[in-house]
């Protein structure tokens, strides 16, 4: 992986940049599409080329683990052939899944027991298991393995945790550093910086992820609870300790003006299922607020869902139409509905990245700010 910084913006730590792998480049700022079990819910690979304009995707290595399995994703030559995307890949580590499963696992210092919510099944992860399971998938990004903490969080519990991430951290490198690539292409290893909303943990964390020198890093332990500023605070304070000259990447956030305001830090990957998860709801995202199209006030409102999208969709249907379908549980929908979020979100980062290159970002990110959030 390489990546180059092809502009700084002048009055924020907005950052333009390139990021090259074996599967293709990625402009930054970008926005990874989240496709938790090999897809993303509801829409097909060509329309993520096409219409959304997705240039990298994520996939769960707790929720493919389990389904389908390791073992069916290796015989079909990696998640790239089994699901026919052949752009880049990151995989999540499972870390947040963990997390999300307090009733059902135990955190020791050598992993993590967990039962399976499918069928109530006994596993284990380790680190240096999760960075097999991760080759395996065959992602080009394969995420280190930690403890996400709730919000909120003792400060002595995010203490011990981060510092075990840390401990992990290690598991994880040694481990990767001694094992092949999968499947002819390189994969990169990055980092998590954890600590929850303590300024003094994240600082201590973003330290020492960054003295491991991988190629890029992830900010962790976000975007679970805790009031918008709170991100916005540790975001800045990480930024500030984590080298310029490697990708930073925001896990989990969020909505548009999120990712307006932590691009506005430093940030350069972003990752959530709140566009396809809103969509499917009938919540739509626009560069001039927020449509709920199971309004009554849509019902004979035949414009364009929306007419400037670089979504053909979104062009193409017209809000009374969306409407219908969503009133009509048509399947047609949400999926409509998410392939809009998706491309809108594509389309912010993207302006975001013009504006940082034209030296206009600052004036341009406080507006959209302010217009996504509107309620139309």
């Amino acid at each position: 992986m390489k990546f180059t910084v092809e502009k700084f913006d002048a009055d924020t730590s907005a950052r333009a940049g390139l990021i090259e792998t074996d599967h293709g480049s990625i402009e930054t700022p970008i926005f990874m599409p989240v496709g938790t079990v090999g897809t993303v819910k509801g829409v097909h690979q060509h329309e993520l080329k096409e219409d959304v304009k997705a240039q990298i995707i994520l996939g769960n290595t707790y929720h493919l683990y389990l389904r389908p399995g390791i073992d069916t994703i290796e015989k079909a030559g990696g998640l790239h052939r089994f699901n026919g995307w052949d752009r880049p890949l990151l995989t999540d580590s499972g870390g947040y899944q963990v997390y999300s499963l307090s009733g059902r696992r135990k955190i020791t210092e050598e992993g993590v027991t967990f039962s399976s919510h499918i069928d109530g099944s006994k596993h284990f992860f380790t680190p240096e298991g999760i960075m097999d399971i991760q080759r395996s998938i065959g992602a080009d990004f394969i995420m280190a393995f930690d403890e996400c903490t709730p919000y909120p969080c003792e400060y002595k519990y995010a203490k011990a945790s981060m510092e075990m991430t840390h401990r992990w951290l290690k598991r994880c490198c040694d481990h990767f550093d001694k094992t092949p690539d999968r499947y002819g292409y390189s994969q990169t290893l990055l980092p998590i910086v954890q600590g929850s909303t303590y300024k003094e943990l994240r600082k201590i964390s973003a330290e020492t992820i960054a003295s491991f020198d991988r190629p890029a890093n992830a900010i962790g332990g976000l975007s679970v609870g805790e009031p918008a500023p709170e991100i916005y605070a540790m975001t800045e304070i990480v930024c500030g300790i984590l080298p310029k000259d490697k990708p930073r990447y925001l896990m989990g956030v969020g909505t548009p003006w999120n990712l307006l305001e932590s691009i506005a830090l430093g940030i350069d990957m972003f990752d959530c299922v709140l566009p396809t998860r809103n969509a499917r709801h009938g919540l739509l995202y626009t560069a001039d607020g927020i449509i709920n199209i199971k309004n009554l006030k849509w019902k004979n409102e035949f414009t364009p869902i929306d007419e400037n999208s670089q979504s053909q969709s979104s062009r193409f249907y017209t809000k009374g139409y969306l409407r219908h379908l969503f009133a009509s549980k048509e399947l047609l929908g949400p999926q409509i509905a998410s392939i809009h979020n998706l491309s809108f979100f594509l389309w912010l980062v993207g302006q975001a990245r013009e504006r940082i290159k034209a030296g206009t970002f600052k004036d341009w990110k406080k507006d959209m700010v302010e217009r996504t959030q509107r309620r139309l």
